[in-house]
């Protein structure tokens, strides 16, 4: 945002799409600079998350049925209004997103295994570039839901595949298009990726409540879901996770802690 003026004098403010979490971060920061935001979400996102980004300022604009068409209208809007587009996968994105892995990383050193949910792949990525920095021989397993499977094919295949989602409660792991230089980074650097259904992802959010009290939104628990699925493989290994998000309505995670 600093430097966003000087090299786009023209700009007349920044917009994104977002389930959430980005908009919120996007917000606080244009904030913080004296910035203009728009935000753009599907319909029928999350009241909550809504309400906190509105709260941050932003202008917000409903539109479409899923992240994608979100994202494909935030594209047409900063075309034509002078916007500055923030993607949801960018170099700049994962310099920020890597220093919470850096952290992790640097604290505990002996890990066998880290479980990290895919997105659009920043923080996969940004994990990748982590773990490299600091010449670690971790593996790295992305998580999607089943429900979400795009970045799970696109694995498979090799190239992106693009798939609709039908996730009830991991929103922030909702993609259906992902980004051909995400994929390829995953592609690179990833052991394996684990699919998880929405079943189990409440079933996490509730033992993550029970045994820390801390709340994890669907996509924040998702991770944890894939280490609990793969049990077995993991006896005798050092694993890692992180609850990377608790925005998760009032109304929805009481119905999971039922």
């Amino acid at each position: 945002f600093e430097t966003l003026a000087a090299r786009e004098p023209a700009c007349t403010g920044v917009i994104s799409a977002t389930r959430g979490n980005h908009g919120q971060s996007v917000g606080f920061a244009a904030r913080a600079k004296g910035i203009a935001a728009t935000i753009v979400v599907p319909h029928g996102n999350s009241k909550e998350k809504n309400a906190a980004m509105r709260a941050l300022g932003v202008t917000l604009i409903e539109h479409g049925t899923d992240f994608q068409a979100a994202r494909e209208h935030a594209q047409t809007l900063a075309t034509r209004e002078g916007l500055h587009n923030i993607h949801s996968f960018h170099v700049d994105l994962l310099s920020g997103v890597a220093t919470y892995w850096w952290e992790l990383l640097r604290a505990v050193r002996d890990l066998d295994v880290i479980y990290v949910p895919i997105g659009m792949g920043s923080g996969f990525a940004a994990l990748a570039a982590a773990r490299a920095a600091l010449n670690l021989k971790a593996e790295i397993v992305g998580v999607v839901s089943a429900h979400a499977p795009a970045y799970a094919r696109s694995f498979a295949a090799g190239t992106p595949v693009n798939h609709p989602s039908t996730t009830q409660i991991s929103d922030g792991t909702a993609c259906t298009t992902p980004d051909a230089d995400a994929v390829a980074i995953v592609c690179a650097h990833a052991a394996r990726i684990v699919q998880v259904d929405d079943a189990a992802v409440r079933a996490a959010m509730k033992s993550i409540y029970q045994a820390t009290h801390n709340v994890a939104e669907g996509a924040g628990a998702i991770a944890w879901a894939a280490a609990l699925q793969e049990r077995e493989r993991l006896k005798g290994k050092r694993m890692a996770w992180t609850l990377c998000g608790g925005n998760v309505d009032a109304d929805v995670f009481a119905e999971v802690l039922r």
